[in-house]
């Protein structure tokens, strides 16, 4: 029997990295998470070029569609994967993935085979934010993950920010085709570092014993309710014989994959790290995050270009304050618990400052200012900081070291999907605002004057060129269903108050706690007493 558990935690017991190693795989986890963020920012600019050169008008929301689709049903699998062949294979596998479909979207002829080869890069793209994660749960224990993780936060602002700006310059200046050739050099430069950096961690369970059935409905079911908030009040109306099919299919599927995890020998996706309750509460609040966040922030633009009157790009930069912050107080807080060992705290913040910052976002009316809208991106800012990392360190401080990329995944996923149904149902909920407030006021049909125009084909130049009251009045429905969306994220990001107030402080844990045979993580971390300075 002690033989057998000393080999256990031989098995479980991660690698050990010295600082030196930790920061130079660090440059490469770096690189692997600014190619995953940085591809949408820089693609966006280019859509109207591409559709142009390629036509098939009809099919531009399948450019971004089939990438969240394949990025958010592949999430999962790519952390269980890890898991049972190791980290290192798995996120070179997703990188060069993500590098073949980046060249196949360059090459492509008709909006066609750009569909289908930006879904092969979304499945890539998949297993590089898991696997950034997931490889850095595993050289670096949750006790002194703070600091480490607060670094990873400074590719959101460069993303954010230079993606509108090297796309708009490719557009104009070289051909839409080198906004995914582009990805190439910062590939092969992730490539290099993590082929050598992370040669040391474990090549996983020996047993590649996948669940494919698993992975068919987990797939199966994310389509669907992806496609019910994509397709719903937009493409097809809610009550129609499409959208409730996919509803039908969507429980089916869904409820045949909960049957099939729990019997499944190496499930996809571990139904019982949800059993712990700090895990569930921290995917329930990455979820809400998403949907408060994703789905609040994607519409401020709209508000910046049509009422501001910014640019497409320096809507981008107007972005900063809100970057800025988010980088400021997640490096703060990640300091604060490598030195305390204390976490609780944040997602209570977060959730409040979050709620907060999204309500004066809702108060905006026409005459709000740019400076005005700067100062509640810092709060909303400062609100995503303490829950971007706070959130998944809690998931994977309580999940077990031999599931941690599963566990990753299951995180990444919940947040990834709290933004896709965030962005969709709050979308339908900001055009019916916006159709509605027009129409109350103007036949949106005919414009003062003669002018003809279309709410739903209304673009920044386009506006400038109605008369000073057509524009005034549709300035004002832009206001209102920006203002609506705010409330509804307001209202979304404080119900996870009450679910950030349940979370119980467990001390995170070292890697001498986690390689203890047969202890749970609580269990576990109560063998590492936190410093007298914890509190």
């Amino acid at each position: 029997m002690e033989s057998t558990a000393t080999k256990t935690a031989e098995e479980e017991a991660p690698p050990r990295f010295t600082h030196r190693e930790i920061m130079v795989t660090m440059s490469g986890l770096v690189i692997a998470m600014l190619l995953a963020m940085l591809d949408n920012m820089i693609v966006a600019p280019a859509l109207p070029t591409i559709v142009g050169d390629l036509g098939g008008l009809n099919h531009l929301a399948w450019v971004t569609t089939g990438y969240i689709l394949a990025s958010t049903a592949a999430t999962p699998i790519w952390g269980k994967l890890g898991d049972l062949l190791g980290r290192r294979v798995t996120f070179l596998s997703s990188i060069v993935i993500f590098l073949i479909g980046s060249v196949l979207c360059g090459m492509s002829q008709n909006m066609g085979e750009l569909v289908g080869f930006r879904a092969l890069q979304g499945l890539g793209a998949g297993g590089l934010m898991v696997g950034v994660m997931a490889v850095m749960a595993e050289i670096v224990p949750p006790r002194e993950r703070g600091k480490y993780q607060g670094v990873l936060m400074a590719v959101m602002p460069v993303a954010m920010i230079g993606g509108p700006l090297a796309g708009g310059f490719i557009t104009d200046h070289l051909n839409w085709r080198w906004a995914f050739y582009v990805n190439l050099p910062l590939g092969i430069a992730a490539l290099a570092v993590c082929w050598f950096t992370l040669a040391k961690l474990s090549r996983g369970t020996g047993k590649a014993r996948i669940d494919w059935t698993g992975a068919a409905l987990l797939t199966t079911w994310i389509s669907t309710l992806v496609l019910i908030t994509s397709w719903g009040g937009n493409e097809y109306e809610w009550g129609s014989a499409t959208i409730i099919g996919l509803a039908v299919a969507t429980v089916l599927a869904f409820a045949a994959f909960v049957i099939v995890e729990h019997r499944a020998a190496e499930p996809i996706m571990p139904l019982a790290v949800f059993n712990n309750r700090n895990f569930s509460l921290a995917g329930a609040l990455s979820f809400i995050v998403g949907f408060a966040m994703f789905g609040g922030v994607t519409f401020l633009p709209q508000f910046q270009q049509f009422v501001q009157g910014s640019s497409a790009t320096n809507s981008g930069l107007l972005l900063m304050p809100m970057m800025l912050s988010s980088m400021a107080v997640s490096l703060a807080g990640g300091a604060v618990i490598s030195r305390t060992g204390r976490y609780r705290a944040l997602p209570i913040a977060g959730t409040v400052l979050m709620a907060i910052g999204l309500a004066l976002f809702a108060t905006m009316d026409i005459d709000t200012t740019s400076a005005t809208t700067s100062l509640y991106m810092v709060v909303l800012g400062a609100g995503m900081g303490c829950l971007m990392q706070s959130t998944m360190l809690i998931a994977q401080n309580n999940a077990p070291l031999r599931d941690i990329g599963a566990a990753t995944g299951a995180a990444t996923f919940l947040r990834n999907m709290g933004g896709s149904v965030g962005v969709s149902l709050l979308g339908s909920l900001y055009a019916t605002k916006l159709t509605d407030s027009v129409s109350s006021h103007l036949d949106p049909a005919a414009g003062a004057s003669g002018g003809q125009f279309s709410v739903a084909q209304m673009t920044p130049q386009a506006l400038k060129s109605l008369p000073e009251t057509v524009q005034h009045v549709f300035q004002q429905g832009v206001t209102d269903g920006v203002g609506t969306v705010f409330a509804w994220g307001a209202a979304v990001a404080a119900a996870g108050l009450f679910i950030a107030v349940f979370i119980r402080h467990v001390p995170l844990r070292g890697f001498d706690s986690a390689a203890k045979p047969g202890a749970a993580p609580e269990d576990t971390d109560r063998n590492t007493p936190a410093p007298a300075s914890a509190g």
